[in-house]
């Protein structure tokens, strides 16, 4: 497996809700991990997500869900990154996510899904290898 070095993963929280703990806590773990991190924090739309991973040149992008709009949000960051041109970008949910959504977020061509309470080493060892040009099973 070929990884860039440093990989670039954009961490953000899509939405209104304001808990950014566990995206913090992601990008400081991806940091440590040897991962160049672009934080573009909470409350962040679509369209500025898939614009900031055009222009950053990122190979992964992480969005942190809590509010309970995952699938129409991850819906709205698909279409967006299919307008930007950058559809080719893994990109892995984390967050308050049931298991019964999990299936449907893969089917939406998320690249992983992390629900809360995920092992830390899992989600960088999975974005690492993402990162890579690998394909997870997740």
């Amino acid at each position: 497996m070929t990884v860039r070095h440093p990989p670039r993963v954009l961490v953000a929280k899509p939405g209104l809700d304001g808990h950014d703990r566990g995206a913090k806590v992601i990008a400081l773990a991806l940091r440590d991990r040897g991962c160049e991190v672009v934080y573009l924090g909470m409350r962040c739309t679509a369209e500025r997500i898939a614009g900031a991973a055009a222009q950053e040149d990122v190979d992964v992008i992480g969005i942190s869900i809590l509010s309970g709009a995952h699938l129409r949000l991850t819906d709205e960051l698909m279409t967006a990154c299919r307008d930007h041109g950058v559809d080719d970008i893994p990109i892995v949910v984390g967050g308050i996510v049931p298991p019964r959504d999990i299936d449907r977020l893969l089917e939406l061509g998320v690249a992983a899904v992390f629900p809360a309470g995920s092992d830390l080493n899992e989600v960088t060892d999975t974005v690492v290898a993402l990162a890579a040009g690998a394909e997870v099973a997740r």
